[in-house]
């Protein structure tokens, strides 16, 4: 999950206040799960983590390279391996994986694509409880930088082919294994994946195991399992004032922080237009019958009838949910003046946006410059913002979801939804290729703390997430 991204799955917004009960943790959890491919799987896991794999670390590489190893063990033939060096901008070495599981080709599909990320967010050593680059177990939990975001689908989908290959499991259509190295970054990697080495990747649609997810209720049970169908764009603007200037001991009456501070507040103020799509309104639908009181309400109301104007002014009081109703810009970051004793001659504000799917980059930069209410402004768009289109839910991704699901907590309802950020996904659907969040993380939200210190995954999670792949993969293309 890039960092522009959220800190944990957003369908683990969904149910707060959520408890773990205490019989679902020991302190040695692990050991009750004995099968080989589980024992391998921890294996991975547990090595995985040890690879500083942020950027200005160059350790994705070597984790590339020990995932092909992996790979090359279980029987898996050369030619279908490919670790793929990238040099960033900057001039860091990174990689992506590609491993192609091969199938007979019996149901005329084309292949499926299985995406995760290598890299990580960095952590300091000196900030944690415990040392985040070394997997430990305490009290039904994995620690560790990755646990979560995202060695936690790469080991699960990496132990999910090794099993299948060891089963004799012969697929009905390709699947493909698609591993980034800088999605916390600039994605860059990705963009290669489904560009330049689109040959290796080309797919009918793609599953992302970082995006998607579950929560549990306060009896461990499972209260909702979100599928992502659709991302915002992830867009980046400076704000500017500029004047003359001047001796601090003459103030103007057009200083630039005094004339921006005015222009955040009238950004501050301002709302842009509700908008809605099939995602949108039937995660809302879905989503009242496990929300309750005036918010699951709100929900229903808002999902009849998006223009029930009482239901969007209770969502916007929602920081989980105002960002699936509309587009969001906040401001983020602030620098101006130059001396203590002088008149600032800039000032400028960094503003944040998360655009609604279908809206233009442009658009949103226009409607800044009028909103702030001010000739001088200047509005600069920052990077090269990418924008995708929402993916229609399949039937097929929803049923093999679904399917997973059910076997772990029968029940528990299914939803799409749109994260208000930014994944690998973005690329892909961009690409061409419509692609579905469905890890295999079931927690409660409270305990993510991906990206933060003490990040934490819970050990029966690990493991039933290699339940949760064999289910899809086998469903999707086993004929």
């Amino acid at each position: 999950m890039t960092h522009r991204a959220r800190s944990a799955p957003a369908t683990l917004a969904l149910v707060s206040a959520l408890t773990w009960p205490a019989s679902a943790t020991t302190q040695d959890a692990s050991s009750d799960y004995t099968e080989p491919y589980q024992r391998k799987a921890l294996e991975m896991y547990r090595t995985g983590i040890s690879y500083r794999t942020a950027v200005g670390h160059g350790q994705v590489p070597a984790y590339a390279n020990y995932l092909a190893e992996q790979f090359r063990a279980g029987g898996f033939p050369e030619e279908d391996i490919h670790v793929l060096p990238y040099t960033v901008p900057l001039g860091e070495e990174t990689a992506s994986l590609v491993v192609r599981y091969r199938g007979d080709g019996s149901s005329g599909e084309r292949p499926i694509l299985l995406m995760g990320h290598m890299d990580i967010v960095d952590a300091l050593p000196e900030d944690w409880e415990r040392d985040p680059f070394t997997l430990l177990e305490e009290d039904g939990y994995f620690f560790g930088r990755g646990t979560i975001d995202d060695k936690f689908g790469v080991t699960a989908l990496t132990a999910t082919f090794l099993r299948l290959k060891a089963e004799g499991f012969v697929p009905t259509r390709d699947l493909i294994i698609g591993f980034s190295g800088d999605e916390e970054t600039g994605m860059l990697t990705t963009r290669q994946l489904v560009t330049r080495h689109r040959a290796l990747t080309d797919a009918e649609f793609a599953l992302n195991a970082d995006a998607g997810g579950g929560s549990l209720g306060d009896q461990g049970e499972g209260i909702a399992y979100s599928i992502q169908t659709a991302e915002k764009t992830y867009a980046t603007f400076e704000l500017t004032l500029r004047n003359p200037g001047g001796h601090s001991s003459t103030p103007r009456a057009d200083n630039a922080i005094y004339e921006l501070a005015t222009v955040l507040k009238n950004i501050e103020a301002f709302r842009f237009p509700v908008r809605t799509n099939e995602t949108t309104i039937a995660f809302f639908r879905a989503s009242a019958d496990v929300t309750p009181g005036p918010v699951g309400e709100a929900m229903r109301r808002f999902a009849d009838n998006p223009d029930d104007a009482q239901a969007v002014e209770v969502l916007w009081g929602q920081p989980s949910f105002v960002g699936i109703t509309r587009t969001t810009c906040v401001a983020t970051m602030l620098r101006g003046g130059h001396a203590e004793n002088a008149l600032p001659q800039t000032a400028t504000a960094t503003v944040n946006c998360r655009i609604f799917p279908g809206v233009a980059v442009e658009e949103v930069r226009q409607t800044l410059l009028g909103g702030g209410d001010n000739d001088e402004l200047e509005i600069e768009v920052l990077g090269d913002p990418m924008a995708s289109p929402a993916s229609q839910m399949r039937e097929d991704v929803r049923s093999a979801v679904a399917s997973a699901v059910e076997s772990r907590f029968p029940g528990t309802a299914i939803i799409p939804y749109m994260a208000p950020s930014a994944t690998d996904g973005r690329e892909m659907r961009a690409a061409g290729i419509p692609t579905y969040g469905v890890m295999g993380l079931f927690m409660r939200s409270e305990e993510i703390f991906a990206h933060g210190l003490n990040e934490r995954a819970p050990v029966r999670s690990f493991f039933e997430a290699l339940e949760h792949w064999h289910t899809i993969l086998t469903q999707l293309a086993g004929g």
